[in-house]
């Protein structure tokens, strides 16, 4: 296999916010900065493209996030229940970097009160040496869906209780082709929280290992790396 040429540095921006002397709002995101002399003008687009996505979000938490728990907070003065905290945490994980290949997916938690906070994923992966996101149906062979659902439909039947029981209509319909992330011995799909299966069974991935029929996303590249 191939080594990574790409090296990672995370950044931080986090904050705790007041409201009346009341701390009601806190906030940490992370992301990553890549460099690497191989890749150097598509790391430097990737990086500000992420860089952008982080001060979009703090700008979202401190304007609407922030007014919204104001809000809540002059409720609960006023009818005498317990004060808001809101809590907003983005985290990244990053599960190939080999070649000229990253892949790597984003996990957005928000509380906002209730009886739990939400969490959101998204991902990415990039061909470096195209500049372009590498696509499900790049890595595979044949008809990608039906192998997909088969698959899935196959895991999910081992432990059918904790999915919905409309989960064979549930998997077709909720599918998202960019909700996967790579790791070195296969795919990852994924389903966001209530998408297929209730809460407190979380995001569900369904791993799909490289075959003939499931390209290794390395092998996309010119030539390898040492």
């Amino acid at each position: 296999m191939c080594e990574s040429v790409v090296m990672v540095n995370s950044v931080v921006i986090e904050n705790t916010m007041l409201y009346n002397d009341q701390v009601v709002l806190k906030y940490r995101i992370e992301y990553p900065q890549f460099t690497s002399i191989s890749f150097q003008m598509a790391l430097y687009m990737i990086n500000k493209y992420y860089e952008k996505k982080a001060l979009e979000y703090e700008e979202h938490c401190r304007m609407e996030l922030f007014e919204l728990v104001v809000k809540q907070y002059e409720y609960c003065i006023e009818n005498n229940y317990p004060l808001p905290l809101y809590e907003s945490i983005i985290t990244y994980n990053i599960t190939y970097n080999e070649a000229c290949i990253i892949s790597l997916y984003f996990d957005k938690y928000e509380f906002t009160g209730g009886a739990h906070g939400n969490t959101t994923r998204c991902s990415d992966t990039w061909n470096l040496q195209k500049y372009k996101r590498v696509k499900l149906n790049q890595l595979f062979t044949l008809n990608y869906k039906l192998y997909i659902f088969r698959e899935i439909k196959n895991e999910i039947e081992q432990n059918p209780n904790i999915y919905f029981d409309d989960y064979s209509e549930l998997i077709l319909k909720n599918f998202n082709e960019n909700n996967f992330y790579c790791t070195p011995e296969g795919v990852v799909i994924y389903y966001q929280q209530y998408d297929i299966a209730p809460y407190s069974s979380g995001i569900r991935e369904f791993f799909i290992s490289y075959s003939d029929f499931v390209m290794n996303p390395v092998k996309m590249c010119f030539h390898e790396f040492k």
